[in-house]
């Protein structure tokens, strides 16, 4: 089983590359496959600067154009240079990207069935699971149905670990030293943030350096370790959370539905097969990160916060299955919630 990099940073990273290892297509195969189709050039839209989770996006973007001889180009725009990271589904329907970064708790509103997979605590405990959780709830229709209205397919999930707080100010010491504290959580993490007292927001992650700089939050939730150094948020912050598994975000690299229809069978062929690439790499750039964030954290004044087991069963009572079920109740009428939620557990389970 591949763990998460929190979890065993060896195991994790092994796996990982060894995954990779089988992954792609010998330049040899690759010329002899692929090299005879037309010259194709994506845009791909990004935010931020490259880093670990974007590997999978760098991976594909090499494989793509090595295993094609350079005929099939997916260029990696970063930085919100083609569209804001809250736009990139409106980009998308209009035809003015091919591919893009998304994560639905950006624009919820927009994708409301793709957000059952942003709810809190949900039992994604390992990168196996998570596939296979995403990989099933990807086939009902009210999700294919969710991003077609933005003329988008899902290509692979970004997956993410699980998230944490970092923080400025006094460091809490238990849950409910939250009570008060302005918080950057997204999706269903804002609800159980809500939920035992804090103040949720949600922002882009471009935005949070100067949100936590200039005060405006005193913590920020992020996938731990690697975007909080990502965005040099370690670099401003006074303490962090070790072991509040908060979460996730779903997020996913989405293709424009006429685009991809338009490609040569051969190119579908090989985006099919430079998937698990691009996962491997993913999962052993956060291991490769967290070799790097926890012994500098360690080092650093930043104080560690590790929770006791009372205090993380009283917030996971209070912000899991009451946020599921508040959820549900509010979009069931839009659309199938409980059958969806009740998926995402079952898948887990087995």
């Amino acid at each position: 089983m591949i763990v998460r990099s929190v979890l065993s940073i060896g195991v994790a990273a092994g796996a990982a590359l060894a995954f990779a290892a089988v992954a792609m297509p010998t330049t040899a195969d690759a010329a002899s496959k692929y090299c005879d189709g037309p010259k194709v050039s994506w845009k791909y839209s990004l935010w931020g600067k490259r880093r670990a989770v974007t590997e999978g996006s760098e991976y594909l973007s090499k494989a793509v154009n090595e295993a094609t001889c350079g005929k099939f180009n997916i260029r990696l725009y970063y930085g919100e240079q083609l569209s804001k990271a809250k736009e990139n589904l409106d980009s998308m329907k209009v035809g003015a990207i091919e591919a893009a970064f998304v994560c639905s708790s950006y624009h919820p509103g927009k994708v409301r069935a793709l957000t059952v997979l942003d709810q809190p605590f949900l039992p994604l405990n390992d990168w196996k699971t998570m596939r296979k959780v995403y990989d099933k709830l990807w086939e009902h229709k009210s999700l294919k149905d969710s991003l077609a209205k933005w003329n988008g397919v899902r290509y692979i999930q970004n997956l993410l670990p699980s998230y944490e707080y970092m923080g400025r100010g006094t460091p809490p010491k238990n849950v409910s030293d939250f009570k008060g504290k302005r918080l950057r959580a997204l999706g269903g993490m804002g609800a159980a943030a809500k939920a035992i007292g804090a103040v949720p927001t949600t922002m882009p992650a471009s935005e949070t350096y100067t949100a936590l700089q200039r005060g405006t939050v005193d913590a920020i939730g992020f996938p731990y370790t690697y975007t909080f150094a990502a965005y040099k948020l370690d670099e401003i912050s006074d303490w962090y959370t070790t072991n509040l598994k908060a979460g996730n975000v779903n997020c996913f690299t989405a293709f424009n539905r006429d685009a991809l229809a338009k490609i040569p069978k051969q190119y579908k062929q090989i985006l099919e097969e430079v998937k698990e690439g691009s996962y491997a790499a993913m999962i052993a750039a956060y291991a490769a990160k967290d070799s790097v964030n926890l012994p500098k954290w360690g080092k650093s004044k930043m104080k560690a916060v590790k929770f006791s087991e009372k205090d993380l069963t009283e917030f996971r009572k209070i912000g899991g299955k009451p946020v599921w079920d508040a959820w549900v109740k509010e979009n069931q009428g839009e659309i199938p919630a409980k059958e969806l939620l009740d998926l995402v557990l079952k898948t887990a389970k087995q």
